[in-house]
């Protein structure tokens, strides 16, 4: 599996602000670079836990239809 997603990182006033350009909602600060990028992975997996749960909410009692989705590069 291969996907790559763009995480940006700015220095603010002392610290480092980051988010990913492809996912709204993916968004943290640190004191380091380091710090920032740790939050960030941490932050990454929030945002998708959090839409899974809200996914499946509004999908309760609905009949779906669920499956794997694998992204490979282009």
């Amino acid at each position: 599996m291969s996907f790559t997603l763009t995480a940006v990182f700015r220095k603010v006033r002392g610290r480092y602000v980051a988010f990913v350009e492809e996912l709204p909602g993916a968004n943290t600060q640190g004191k380091t670079l380091a710090e920032a990028h740790a939050n960030l992975e941490e932050t990454i997996r929030m945002v998708l836990e959090a839409n899974r749960e809200l996914a499946e909410e509004s999908a309760a009692g609905q009949r779906v239809i669920r499956e794997s989705l694998t992204l490979t590069a282009a």
